[in-house]
């Protein structure tokens, strides 16, 4: 069976909107950076790192459904509602199905 990533940016979706901390940070690769424009640049690495951001988003800006999904070169674009409108994440996976990298912000 092969890596889906299509389906692991929904999982990682219906994760964050269950507000499921434990199953979002799973999906992440041990050298995993976020790079988050939502309310000024930040970015986070390292299993601290993420924590932090994670339970600052769980907390001020959960998300809920879902806007557009669609491949973006090696990436997977993830379009979802969150307080405070759209934000647009862009998924990149490692070879083991991680997530590698995060960047994401409003959408323009």
């Amino acid at each position: 069976m092969s890596f889906d990533p299509m389906a692991a940016a929904v999982d990682w979706l219906d994760a964050y909107r269950a507000g499921d901390i434990d199953t979002v940070l799973e999906m992440y690769a041990d050298d995993a950076v976020i790079q988050c424009g939502c309310g000024g640049l930040k970015t986070s690495s390292g299993w601290e790192g993420l924590r932090a951001y994670w339970l600052d988003r769980l907390a001020n800006y959960p998300a809920s459904s879902l806007d557009n999904l669609q491949p973006s070169g090696e990436a997977v674009l993830v379009s979802y509602f969150a307080r405070g409108g759209v934000v647009s994440a862009s998924l990149t996976f490692d070879a083991l199905g991680k997530i590698a990298s995060h960047v994401c912000g409003p959408r323009n």
